[in-house]
């Protein structure tokens, strides 16, 4: 089922995302809808708050395309499409990398943030079991910014000041239209 994406402005994408103690069957079920939802958008990633909901759980899909590099879509390779994560969290971060970003809690916005070129994040899969993945370049853009999410961060909050004033009336105009949170 796709479920409506909710747009900066609402006070649910600033709040704290809430551990998931298990992966219960609603959750799994939970996750395919924030699959459907994001690949019905054409977005890469998903947040539970994204969706109106605390669940500490994302959903991501990167595909190899996406990556700068060969040599980045090879380290890539062995992370399985999509990533489902209940209660990540990143644990290692190297290198630097700048970048566009978007979000689908952004309609037609972007902007240039920095993030690690590569990250380690422990997460819980589906089956409720634990796991770990290191990725690099687009893909661990991606996990950066679904982490963020749970803690109630949004990429704009890490933009320049040059860049949020570039957006500062798009991002007025979207928050009075959606609860007037910033």
């Amino acid at each position: 089922m796709v479920l409506d994406v909710v747009k900066y402005g609402s006070k649910v994408l600033r709040e704290a995302a809430v551990p998931v103690p298990s992966v219960t069957p609603a959750l799994r079920n939970l996750a395919a809808d924030m699959l459907e939802t994001m690949y019905k958008a054409k977005g890469v990633g998903l947040a539970a708050q994204q969706v109106g909901r605390t669940e500490s759980m994302c959903v991501i899909d990167v595909p190899a395309s996406c990556e700068a590099d060969d040599e980045t879509k090879a380290f890539n390779a062995s992370v399985a499409m999509p990533l489902v994560m209940f209660n990540p969290v990143i644990v290692a971060k190297e290198g630097s990398q700048d970048g566009k970003e978007g979000c689908l809690s952004f309609p037609n916005m972007g902007a240039n943030v920095v993030r690690a070129e590569q990250v380690t994040c422990q997460y819980t899969d589906v089956k409720g079991m634990p796991q770990m993945v290191t990725a690099r370049g687009f893909l661990a853009r991606a996990i950066q910014h679904e982490t963020d999410h749970l803690a109630g961060v949004l990429y704009v909050d890490l933009v320049s000041a040059v860049e949020k004033l570039k957006l500062a009336d798009k991002l007025q105009k979207l928050a009075k239209k959606n609860g007037g949170a910033l």
